[in-house]
């Protein structure tokens, strides 16, 4: 146990993940007789951390564009949405120092996923997608071993000599048998037994 030590560090704590389907009534100045298009934009949001929870804060505009007067006129009716989104926390680790530190990142900005006329004929039902992924930030701690600053494990070598005295070896063998092939020939050619005659130590002489 005296090797090991605490550390106190940042890291992610928590996480929450949510999706949600919302329907919404608007009303435009004219009885809508087709809706032609739907689009979500402007979005803004913000989260703060309550409890166990974030909570994410948000607008976004919707405009539908429509035909009315029995299909011989369009208009644009723009309106804009306010939510919050309740994203429940799940924690890995219980010794977590507490902290408001939250990050949210949109998995799926605000959608149109379906646009129709209500019964009464005279509103827009739209409903609207949009999906949150929250991480909480805190200090955590972390048990790590210790170890000397000497400290440092073996080092393996493999052994490179054995490559070296082969090649030595075959050097000195290639060499005994180059002498003892040159000394052989001289031996043999002083006997005479090249060109099938003997050679004499008398010395010729060149008469006119």
């Amino acid at each position: 146990m005296k090797r090991l030590r605490q550390i106190v560090t940042k890291a992610v704590v928590a996480k929450g993940k949510k999706r949600t389907e919302s329907s919404e009534i608007l009303r435009p100045s004219n009885v809508p007789t087709s809706i032609l298009g739907c689009w979500v934009i402007n979005h803004h949001y913000s989260a703060k951390k309550v409890g166990k929870y974030v909570e994410v804060s948000g607008k976004y505009d919707v405009n539908v564009w429509y035909a009315y007067n029995n299909h011989s006129r369009t208009a644009v009716h723009t309106e804009t949405i306010h939510y919050k989104d309740r994203i429940k926390l799940h924690y890995r680790d219980e010794d977590v120092i507490e902290t408001n530190d939250c990050h949210v990142r949109v998995l799926q900005q605000p959608n149109c996923v379906e646009a129709i006329i209500t019964q009464s004929g005279d509103s827009f039902n739209i409903v609207i997608e949009r999906d949150f992924l929250v991480e909480v930030i805190g200090e955590t701690k972390v048990v790590v071993s210790v170890h000397p600053i000497e400290y440092e494990e073996e080092w393996r070598f493999d052994d490179d000599n054995d490559d070296d005295e082969s090649s030595s070896s075959s050097s000195s063998s290639s060499s005994s048998s180059s002498s003892s092939s040159s000394s052989d020939f001289g031996s043999d050619f002083h006997k005479g037994k090249f060109g099938g005659g003997k050679i004499s130590d008398e010395s010729s002489s060149f008469h006119r």
